[in-house]
């Protein structure tokens, strides 16, 4: 078992919707950069992967989900509509990948970037590293159980 991290700015999808979505699953789609897409593609059935609120005040870690289906096409990206259309896929050239996620838990407290930031057991997080901007990216095991504890105080 692998352990990742997934972001999302809760104003498009958040924990909460999760939460509300059928039997607490969905796709993980919209995912427009090749290296996360690398990743989501790596991702097997059981991973695990920590949710991450961007773009909010202030970003946080707020629960865990797992991974119930492995990486497949994104159809997404060849609807005009949908904001994530990517003229360059089609069903014959898929481009873009999406698993599916299942809610595990919300935490009790979220832990927010600027604590993650003062632990020294996550100093090599992706998350943490300027610059930084993947929307999916590994975490180690022990990174993954340090942000759990920091949760669960």
């Amino acid at each position: 078992m692998r352990h990742w991290l997934l972001k999302s700015e809760p104003d498009c999808f958040s924990i909460a919707d999760l939460a509300r979505a059928k039997k607490k699953t969905t796709c993980w789609d919209g995912v427009r950069n090749y290296q996360a897409r690398n990743f989501l593609r790596a991702m097997a059935v059981g991973d695990r992967a920590l949710f991450y609120h961007s773009s909010c005040d202030p970003p946080a870690v707020v629960g865990t989900v797992e991974v119930v289906r492995a990486a497949y096409p994104d159809p997404s990206a060849w609807d005009p509509d949908d904001d994530h259309h990517d003229p360059r896929a089609s069903p014959e050239n898929p481009v873009w990948s999406m698993v599916d996620v299942r809610l595990e838990a919300i935490f009790p407290r979220a832990v927010p970037l600027d604590e993650l930031r003062g632990v020294r057991a996550l100093a090599g997080l992706e998350l943490l590293r300027r610059g930084s901007r993947l929307s999916v990216h590994p975490v180690s095991a022990e990174e993954f159980r340090t942000i759990e504890r920091l949760a669960r105080g």
